[in-house]
């Protein structure tokens, strides 16, 4: 074989032949002057290449007025050109008749135009769209400049802007553009060094300033209403999960601690729930205690419960879209199609645009049709907050009966527009809604635009619950674990109030309920309404303390002051709670001492305290000293006991992300 190869590279060798040096020479020095020639550089200077339409135009005049002499002439052949051109060129005379100054390098934005406002351009033009014929369009122009449409997050309908004729006669290019009716080619692209303006936020939080430092001798009462949401921890993670630390106001911490499950003593009797108080030491201050007051509500036999009504208010406005708002959505009711009974009925009533009842009051038995109707929900259009509410409250009160819990649940990313422009009106309209038995719940699904100091004032008013759906896990948990809680009340108008005695304490602050706060004489009051407690709900509500003669006191003692005299006893505080059956205007009591040195701190109190804590430091951390982040983990991770469903491994994961967002 390598015989043969040598063999082969002889011949070529011997075939190949010699470098001529003249001759290449030659050759280059006619290449040189053939390309000279092409150039036009042999002689003169080489001429202008006149491009385009318009110089060619130019230049053609120029040499008319060069030829020409006669000024008669010069007129004729001037008007005869512009009579020519009207004639040949349509668009000239509509321009004539409308100057319009065109902007030079400029491109016409493509306009995202509502369903609203095609109905004014029918209205304004007297035709509707769909009667008009479709538009021939030529040749259409591709800009170099231009990039792919791929870079293009959404397709809103094209629209070009024309004069008011052209409008109205739907021909042209312009007229089909105007009309939105689609183009035989693909739409052109946006330019490559545009990008695309990120989505205003919109978000607003119901919050308050951190409670306070009170001095006891000032003010030995505090008054609140319970809180059994849970829509702030799953805001705060869905923040922290995005790489972003939560707003401030977005952090309520009585809703961090009671997210999560807490094992207190249940109740005994007919008693709805029981309170279990303990007074420990804080994990941030060695000076001061903690009174952790937990609350664990009764749960009945879940074979017990009375047939449930459901009516889903669904917002399929525009902003739905993305794929965390209404297809999460989907999801979550179909995990809470599965725990209904098929006694139970549910209706679908749906707002974007205009209201409209998408399924009539269906037993659950029927899944099929159910599911169906769930799954034909688009989202598109705008709100019409106001008309769905009250449509859905119709339905509830066609569907309530005598024994059964009948309740609306709105699903929402936030941007609800209830068309009412008193608040106190909504209040009103929902309270009286509330005290005919049909309550009103609230879950928020998305970012961005989350409005969630409106979810909360309509939760609140409907003695409803407000929870923020961000996974489909989350939505297990409200919608699946937590169901029985959240739809059978078994208190109404739950209310707190601690006394701390003067003689023992000097200064408190309570963590959390900023958007709960009670007067004094709201407790005793039965017209003021409060939070409710579901079926095996837990709340959970820390106090600071500082004990008299602590080095943690921060006010000092005032000149004018009335002393109080120490007293011989280990009572601290008294604890009351005021609620009422559901259904009665009449509420109950309960109330006992609280003790310095009461009870112990179980894994439960440890891990609610780095919760809290964990709160604190989302918000500023103003009473918190040194402690950190890593004393937040370490307390957590000491107390997580048996964590079921990774909940509190969870929480461990937020801190460690919040702590690095914080560096």
């Amino acid at each position: 074989m390598t015989d043969d190869l040598e063999d082969l590279k002889t011949l070529m060798d011997a075939a190949t032949p010699a470098p001529d040096v003249r001759r290449r020479a030659e050759n280059l020095e006619q290449a040189q002057k053939n390309f000279l020639r092409a150039q036009g550089l042999l002689g003169a200077m080489r001429p202008t290449v006149k491009r385009g339409l318009m110089p060619r135009l130019t230049e053609g005049a120029k040499s008319m007025l060069n030829v020409l002499s006669h000024r008669g002439a010069l007129t004729a052949t001037t008007a005869i050109a512009a009579v020519a051109m009207v004639m040949i060129l349509p668009q000239t005379w509509e321009f004539a008749k409308s100057p319009t100054t065109l902007p030079t390098n400029k491109r016409v934005e493509p306009q995202v135009q509502t369903a609203e406002v095609d109905q004014e351009d029918e209205l304004a033009h007297g035709v509707p769209q769909n009667s008009l014929p479709e538009p021939v369009i030529e040749a259409p122009v591709i800009v170099e400049e231009l990039a792919a449409e791929s870079s293009v997050v959404s397709q809103p309908k094209m629209r070009s802007f024309s004069s008011e004729a052209d409008s109205s006669t739907g021909l042209g290019i312009a007229s089909g553009a105007l009309l939105g009716t689609p183009p035989s080619t693909a739409p052109a692209p946006v330019q490559s060094d545009l990008s695309i303006a990120p989505e205003t936020d919109t978000e607003a939080f119901a919050n308050a300033d951190t409670n306070p430092l009170k001095v006891t001798t000032e003010d030995p009462a505090s008054t609140f209403s319970i809180d059994v949401d849970t829509a702030s921890y799953s805001i705060i993670r869905s923040s922290l999960m995005r790489g972003q630390l939560p707003p401030k106001d977005a952090v309520r911490v009585e809703e961090m601690v009671n997210y999560f499950p807490y094992s207190y003593p249940a109740p005994e009797g007919a008693t709805p729930f029981r309170p279990t108080i303990k007074v420990t030491p804080t994990p941030w201050n060695d000076g001061t205690q903690l009174v952790h007051i937990g609350i664990q509500g009764a749960l009945p036999e879940i074979e017990d419960r009375p047939p449930l009504n459901l009516v889903f208010l669904i917002d399929t406005s525009g902003s739905m879209q993305n794929a965390n708002k209404l297809p999460l959505l989907k999801q979550s009711f179909r995990l809470l199609l599965s725990e209904l009974r098929p006694e139970d009925q549910v209706s679908i009533v749906t707002y974007a645009g205009s209201a409209g009842q998408v399924l009539e009051p269906t037993a659950t038995s029927e899944r099929t049709k159910i599911l169906a109707a769930l799954d034909q929900l688009e989202a598109g259009g705008s709100t019409a907050g106001q008309a769905g509410l009250q449509q859905a409250y119709q339905v509830a009160e066609s569907m309530a009966s005598e024994g059964e819990v009948t309740r609306v649940i709105l699903a929402t990313d936030g941007d609800f527009n209830v068309g009412l422009s008193d608040p106190d009106a909504l209040k009103d309209f929902i309270a009286k809604k509330r005290d005919s038995g049909t309550f009103l719940s609230v879950l928020g699904f998305g970012r961005g635009n989350l409005d969630d100091a409106t979810m909360q004032a309509l939760a609140q008013n409907g003695n409803g619950q407000a929870a923020y759906i961000d996974t489909l896990g989350e939505a297990r948990k409200v919608l699946v674990d937590q169901l029985t809680g959240a739809l059978f009340p078994i208190a109404n108008d739950v209310k707190i109030q601690v006394e701390f005695n003067p003689a023992q304490i000097a200064e408190y602050r309570l963590i959390g309920y900023e958007t709960r706060s009670l007067r004094r004489e709201d407790f005793a009051n039965d017209k003021v309404d409060a939070g409710d407690i579901g079926a095996g709900h837990t709340v959970t509500a820390i106090y600071e303390v500082t004990p008299v003669g602590s080095d943690s006191i921060r006010n000092g003692p005032l000149r004018y002051a009335e002393h109080v005299e120490a007293e011989d006893t280990d009572e601290i505080g008294y604890f009351k709670l005021r609620y009422k059956q559901p259904g009665a205007t009449e509420s109950r009591l309960i109330e006992e001492p609280i003790f310095l040195g009461q009870g112990t701190a179980s894994e439960d109190v440890q891990f609610s305290y780095a919760i809290a804590g964990f709160g604190q430091l989302l918000r500023g951390g103003d009473y918190l000293g040194s402690w950190s982040y890593d004393d937040a983990i370490a307390l957590a991770n000491s107390a997580k006991g048996q964590d079921t469903f990774g909940y509190r491994a969870e929480a461990v994961t937020l801190m460690r992300l919040a702590e690095t967002l914080a560096q």
